[in-house]
């Protein structure tokens, strides 16, 4: 969890990601995010984000976007 929060705090250092759990809902990660975060999640956990792993709830929270890398890295 703590890459992960380093790549979020990177990526958008004004935001309390541990607080926040509305990440897309609340506009806080944009499209432009989205990308730059699933190449960050791909090269630091060495998984890879499939189109269908895209799926908003997957990126609402910190909390929810550690599971799906759990998930794929027991896929891998």
């Amino acid at each position: 969890m703590e890459k992960l929060m380093k790549i979020l705090k990177d990526l958008r250092p004004e935001v309390d990601f541990e607080k926040e759990d509305k990440l897309i809902e609340n506009g806080i990660i944009d499209s432009f995010d989205l990308v730059a975060l699933v190449g960050e999640i791909n090269e630091v956990f060495g998984v890879e984000v499939e189109f269908e792993d895209m799926e908003p709830e997957n990126f609402n929270s910190a909390e929810n976007i550690y599971k799906m890398i759990c998930r794929l890295e027991n896929e891998v």
